[in-house]
């Protein structure tokens, strides 16, 4: 019986790893609106951002997840990019310029 337990609790969480991974991919489209190379962060005014749980656009400042990803865009490009949310607060973790 504690094997046949294992097995379905092993399953469930593959499932919410699967499930939690596919919505942290989720891209979030948005606009610079600064950026602050010393500290790591950027400000972005975006929209909906479903996959870190804000149903609202808002404007807000991310840590990002790797410091060169702010030398490719400046004040005012359209960016996509990806967060995710942790005990640190938010952290984008990809992030390109809109096409």
């Amino acid at each position: 019986m504690n094997k046949i337990i294992q097995i379905a609790a092993a399953g469930m969480l593959a499932t919410a790893l699967t499930l939690g991974a596919a919505i942290a991919g989720a891209a979030i489209d948005g606009e610079v609106k600064k950026i602050d190379e010393s500290a790591g962060k950027i400000m972005l005014k975006h929209g909906p951002a479903k996959s870190i749980g804000m149903d609202e656009p808002m404007t807000m400042v991310y840590r990002v997840k790797d410091p060169a990803m702010l030398k490719q865009v400046k004040v005012g490009d359209k960016v996509q990019f990806e967060a995710e949310s942790g005990d640190a607060g938010y952290l984008v973790t990809r992030m390109q310029k809109a096409k």
